[in-house]
């Protein structure tokens, strides 16, 4: 068994040509910016994953000839280079939008609105999950939690926030985003397309003015557990994406009545309550 080049490509049971080489002027400078990320790790297969940005940053997704870039000039397989591009969901495996649109669907901005937002833009934009509009300016996905849970729904348009979003908003967003008109997110740098997201997290400094502006912070409710450990008092909320009824608004212990929850112990037949003794005592 003899081993296989670091730019040669095998598929099980099916030979397949070479992946196609970039043009020379633009190899060069993808070695060059390859180089200077390289020269940042002491190992330089610590460099992989900067290296499929910088790649994408070019091509607006992970080709085939980019992820034969990466292995030749970290002297890997193709088979290692792909096992990693295809593992991380931020790499993009085909051409995509210069806008990547993700509406959150795990479980609390589901519940808070973002499963609704998330049908009305694929019926909105008349694309499905991980498709991308006709004039090429919006991919469309649903996502999993990005830590925003207290600004949920949240929408996120080439990875900056998008908070407390409604179908409506939403569906202004993505107009804005086609239109070429400006958009600011809620907190976070200004919106750049998304080969200059890439180029930033490739490792390379995003030089626009006012680009390295304050992110703001964290919402009401992620500060609540900060300020019970500090010893102060937080009153309690009701926050509900439906109108509300009697038994939604009532608090979980009106003042004046017993807390009457059961512990574990009184849950079933099988575990009746009371202190466990010695057998005989």
């Amino acid at each position: 068994m003899t081993a296989q080049s670091p730019n040669q490509e095998v598929q099980l049971g099916m030979p397949q040509l070479p992946a196609p080489d970039y043009p020379a002027d633009v190899r060069a400078a993808l070695e060059a910016d390859a180089k200077e990320i390289i020269s940042r790790y002491p190992d330089s297969r610590s460099a992989l994953l900067p290296l499929l940005h910088l790649v994408q940053s070019h091509e607006g997704h992970v080709s085939r000839t980019g992820m034969r870039f990466c292995a030749e000039i970290l002297e890997l397989t193709t088979a290692e280079v792909t096992a990693v591009a295809t593992f991380y969901t931020m790499y993009r495996r085909k051409p995509s939008g210069d806008y990547q649109v993700g509406v959150c669907t795990n479980t609390l901005c589901a519940v808070m609105g973002g499963d609704a937002i998330f049908e009305d833009l694929k019926e909105h934009l008349g694309v499905g999950n991980n498709e991308t509009t006709e004039d090429g300016k919006v991919t469309l996905e649903h996502i999993e939690c990005n830590a925003a849970c207290d600004f949920a729904p949240v929408v996120m348009v080439n990875w900056e926030f998008f908070d407390n979003q409604t179908p409506e908003s939403a569906r202004r967003l993505v107009d804005d985003l086609r239109a070429g008109r400006p958009v600011e997110p809620t907190r976070g740098a200004p919106l750049c397309t998304y080969k200059e997201t890439a180029r930033i997290l490739a490792g390379f400094p995003d030089e626009r003015p006012g680009a390295v502006a304050a992110t703001g912070g964290a919402g009401h409710a992620s500060l609540i557990g900060l300020r019970l450990a500090k010893g102060e008092s937080v009153p309690a909320r009701v926050v509900s994406p439906r109108a509300g009824t009697p038994e939604d608004r009532r608090p979980a212990n009106p003042a004046g009545t017993a807390d009457t929850t059961q512990s574990t112990s009184d849950s079933g037949p099988r575990h009746p309550s009371g202190p466990v003794t010695e057998e005989g005592e």
